[in-house]
């Protein structure tokens, strides 16, 4: 799918991490050519002061749902390794590298470890050559100390992040909730919150031994985001992810035994929610991520602690970073940042911002425009959202990927 003819973007707010500029944006063969007005010949769309803004990038969904992606403003999404089989093997990552084009490309990220066991790295290399971005544990911990630094020693030289799983599977066994009152009055298994300071401490120590670059993909404690706050003050390679159910939502969500809320890792109590709030106001957290992980009936239609995690997060991504600017948590620019140019940076791809030469994936935006959430309507495989019946603002109103219009 190749851009048959020049686009200029006309009557739009260009929002990038620097900020929010009055212009044109002119995409041409596939890539933003430049911000001049439009050239003879060229198709002419008019934003009506919609937000013009980077597509989206998704670092570390479960699925891929093009539907619910186009929805969202999602252009490009970083596939976890966690599939069945796994992504451990350099022909399944070169297939999921080509399996979304033209108009949504998906990312691998190689698995860790051979079958996510844990126990002998996979192989990385060659996984590399096959198309992943970056190497990752998956939904676990990798326990042993020893496994996890060669780990971080052989991505930090072959120049690749590492996605981390931040809970110490020893202590969170098989719990399904955050210890604390709520957990208490519905009897559901749970572990201490500090079972992700512990691991997010350990990786830290780990990566700055190996002198490796390190992703947490979900950083939700208090006391894990201030030993990220405290590693990258002293020069750490570090950053860290959130996804909205973790800034909105905390683990009174839970008190119907509503399984839309069995996240992983679970939510957590008030306090740590605003301190989620807070790291995303101060560059603490550097992504903000939907976790898109849709569970139909099968998985979630059980009682709350034999359900499965996840949530379908493609669709509401955008509009619950928007609630972030409405609330006063950060600027339009920021939330551009945290959904588009930090994950496109930490992946090494050329996209994300709206600067010349990069691919022409751009998303017209209408902040206020209102919409309810329905699971019942939505594209994703599965409407597992905790969302649901929430009414919202934000909407894509156009997107392109490649210069060209998709959804």
């Amino acid at each position: 799918m190749k851009q048959a003819c020049p686009l200029t973007i006309t009557g739009g707010k260009l929002v990038n991490a620097d900020g929010v500029h009055d212009g044109a944006l002119r995409l041409a063969d596939g890539i933003i050519a430049g911000f001049e007005g439009p050239h003879d010949g060229d198709d002419i769309v008019d934003a009506k002061g919609a937000l013009v803004i980077p597509g989206l990038v998704d670092l570390g969904v479960f699925a891929i749902d093009k539907g619910a992606f186009h929805f969202g403003g999602i252009t490009r999404a970083a596939l976890m390794p966690d599939q069945n089989p796994p992504l451990d093997y350099p022909a399944r990552v070169n297939f999921i590298a080509k399996s979304g084009k033209p108009d949504l490309w998906v990312h691998p990220l190689a698995a860790a470890t051979a079958g996510l066991a844990g126990a002998e790295l996979a192989e990385i290399a060659l996984m590399r050559e096959a198309g992943a971005v970056a190497v990752a544990t998956g939904r676990r911990w990798i326990a042993d100390s020893g496994v996890m630094l060669r780990l971080l020693q052989y991505a930090a030289m072959l120049d690749m992040v590492v996605v981390s799983h931040a809970e110490d599977g020893g202590l969170t066994g098989k719990a399904v909730a955050t210890a604390g009152e709520i957990a208490t009055r519905l009897g559901l298994p749970a572990a201490p919150s500090q079972a992700e300071a512990l691991a997010v401490a350990r990786d830290i120590a780990l990566a700055e031994l190996a002198g490796a670059r390190l992703h947490f993909r979900q950083v939700t404690t208090r006391a894990a985001l201030d030993l990220v706050r405290a590693a990258k003050a002293r020069g750490v390679a570090v950053t860290a992810g959130v996804t909205p159910a973790h800034f909105m939502l905390s683990d009174l969500a839970t008190m119907d035994f509503r399984t839309f809320a069995r996240l992983s890792p679970p939510l957590r109590c008030e306090d740590d929610r605003h301190a989620v709030r807070e790291a995303l106001a101060d560059g603490t957290i550097d992504v903000i991520a939907s976790g898109h992980d849709p569970r139909g009936p099968e998985d979630k239609r059980l009682p709350f602690a034999d359900a499965e995690p996840g949530m379908a997060g493609a669709e509401t991504l955008l509009a619950m970073a928007l609630t972030l600017v409405r609330d006063g948590i950060v600027d339009l620019p920021r939330a551009v940042e945290l959904l588009a140019s930090n994950p496109a940076r930490i992946l090494g791809v050329n996209a994300g911002a709206l600067a010349a030469g990069y691919e022409a994936d751009v998303a017209l935006v209408d902040p206020e425009r209102p919409w309810i959430i329905d699971r019942r309507k939505m594209a994703a495989s599965a409407g597992n959202t905790p969302f649901d019946g929430q009414p919202t603002q934000g909407r894509v109103t156009a997107l392109y990927k490649g210069g060209v219009a998709v959804g």
